[in-house]
């Protein structure tokens, strides 16, 4: 029902007030990626289909995109739909992944890595287009910066209005395993990890953006890669969680630069 209120009646209800407006406001929007569903088609193209969602979650979303429609063909509104694909980084969504593995590696709790079904030479574990929120914000001002007007006035369409949709990702799909690599290293703890198979619950194995579209028309230019972006996480959750840990980590690192520019004689060597 969460995902209902949010995704859907949130939705209609933000369209309903700016349809009325006087004069309209241009929209741009968060769609996710999910949407592509049980599509098999690599890297996921927005001519692809998204009309076999595999979560109720991609369902609403897609539902999303369809009444945002109606609202353009109806009452002239510009709409962009925004397909985001596994963003992270501060102050990020705490039921993602990267997150709460970063809380349960610290607090030496079991985390759990899941791998797909197939089974055999085809049993492999889950890859995700992990992409940076600095990056995201980019393509959002793109969108803004490109949004055609719309064309309605006091809920009356007076002439078509734009109507469109981008994939903004990485596009370079990173297996789950190697994300807990990266987190190990950058917390500087072992994960205790539990590889299960993926349950039936609608997560799809792999997913990777073509982001040809969003490139030649809002400019994205994504720059971010999972391990620096990474680090500013890791960085940001320390100093915002558990300052204590982040200070004596900040200690130590500066003493081993010391350290190493003693061993060096100089410190421009060092460098």
């Amino acid at each position: 029902m969460s995902y209902v209120r949010a995704n859907v009646a949130g939705l209609v209800a933000l369209l309903e007030a700016a349809r009325m407006a006087d004069p309209q406001p241009a929209i741009v929007w968060a769609s996710s990626s999910s949407v592509y569903g049980l599509n098999s088609h690599v890297p996921f193209s927005e001519h692809d289909r998204t009309d076999r969602p595999a979560s109720l979650y991609a369902a609403t979303k897609k539902a999303g995109e369809e009444i945002a429609h109606v609202y353009n063909h109806i009452y002239g509104l510009s709409l962009t739909a925004l397909r985001f694909f596994t963003v992270y980084g501060p102050w990020g969504r705490p039921d993602m992944a990267y997150f709460f593995f970063t809380r349960d590696i610290l607090a030496g709790r079991p985390i759990t890595v899941y791998e797909s079904a197939g089974g055999g030479a085809h049993q492999t574990t889950i890859s995700r287009d992990f992409t940076y929120i600095d990056d995201i914000v980019k393509g959002c001002i793109g969108a803004l910066d490109t949004a055609g007007r719309s064309t309605g006035s006091g809920g009356k369409k007076r002439g078509p209005a734009p109507f469109r949709t981008y994939n903004l990702g990485n596009t370079s799909p990173v297996p789950v395993t190697q994300l807990v690599d990266l987190l190990e290293k950058l917390l500087k703890v072992k994960a205790v990890r539990r590889i299960v198979k993926m349950p039936r619950n609608g997560d799809v194995p792999y997913t990777h953006a073509n982001i040809s579209l969003a490139q030649r028309e809002l400019g994205y230019r994504p720059s971010t890669d999972l391990q620096t972006g990474l680090k500013k996480f890791v960085r940001w959750y320390l100093e915002y969680y558990m300052p204590g840990l982040a200070d004596k980590q900040k200690q130590h690192g500066s003493s081993n630069g010391k350290a190493s520019r003693g061993r060096s004689g100089s410190t421009s060597s060092a460098r």
